[in-house]
């Protein structure tokens, strides 16, 4: 019997996204590179815990969820982010940002300075530029004038970001666009948290690295993962937590790494698909060669 790998998570390091498995071991990620994979037989998805813990439950978790975490692990895990804003005295600078993910959706969010740009990479952040560096609650507020005064949202649906990736424009300059004069109403408004500290214009692409140039239109999404299903196809892009799959004459499909945790996954030869697909004109149901 195969060995049984536990995924923790797609990362992106500064050679590209990395798949990451309990015990400490990894699995690099390069274009033309072939992903494939299945779901142990007979196996379930269980909760992964929450903030270094195991869930003491052992719970059941439905396929579907991005976040693979029963009610108390997810109420533990959210009372800990910075979202939640139960941390109001964390001592370290935050960074504001703008970040653009296709026509029409751009975002502003803040992220640790300690962290760089990797909560970029992971929210599939096509281009951003950075507004300002200051403490926790006066980049919370710079983020509530943002989204007050310039109707600029925190959050982009991933579905969204995913079906525009093979339709962006083909510029730099036209991806940043958006940004560029978000940014330039943004430093013109008054109301700034004193503390904070306003950072320059300057766009930062991330379709090199993303692999997104000429990237085909997805014809779906896996839509979650089933004991005894297979997954397999030839990596052409990565953006956030998604795999884009060229899969053997049937094109690409996209999936979201989040959809492997809580399982057991075992080697597969890729030759089929059999799990459920969203098929992006019509819905896919399971069943045999879905691509």
């Amino acid at each position: 019997m195969a060995q049984a790998w536990k995924c923790s998570g797609l990362r992106w390091s500064a050679d590209g996204p990395v798949l990451r498995w309990d015990g400490g071991r990894r699995s690099a990620l390069t274009w033309g590179k072939r992903v494939a994979f299945g779901v142990a037989e007979g196996g379930v998805r269980t909760c992964v815990g929450a903030r270094g813990h195991v869930c003491v439950a052992r719970a059941v978790v439905s396929g579907r969820s991005t976040g693979a975490r029963c009610e108390e692990c997810a109420r533990l895990d959210r009372s800990h982010s910075v979202a939640a804003d139960t941390f109001a005295d964390d001592p370290r600078p935050y960074r504001v940002y703008l970040a653009w993910f296709g026509p029409g959706m751009t975002k502003v969010g803040i992220t640790a300075h300690e962290r760089g740009s990797a909560r970029l990479l992971e929210q599939g952040a096509v281009c951003f530029s950075w507004l300002g560096t200051g403490p926790l609650m006066a980049a919370r507020r710079t983020e509530e004038l943002l989204r007050a005064a310039l109707s600029v949202p925190d959050r982009i649906p991933y579905g969204a970001k995913r079906a525009v990736r093979s339709a962006l424009p083909a510029s730099a300059a036209e991806r940043a666009a958006e940004i560029a004069g978000l940014h330039a109403r943004a430093v013109a408004l008054g109301g700034w948290p004193e503390s904070l500290d306003r950072a320059p214009y300057e766009p930062v692409d991330h379709v090199g690295v993303f692999g997104l140039a000429g990237l085909p239109a997805a014809v779906g999404e896996v839509r979650e993962l089933v004991a005894g299903g297979a997954v397999g196809g030839r990596l052409v892009a990565a953006a956030g937590p998604d795999l884009h799959l060229e899969t053997d004459g049937k094109g690409v499909v996209a999936l979201d790494t989040r959809l492997m945790t809580g399982w057991e996954l075992v080697p597969g030869d890729g030759a089929r698909n059999t799990v459920p697909v969203r098929e992006f004109k019509e819905e896919a149901g399971v069943q045999d060669g879905l691509f």
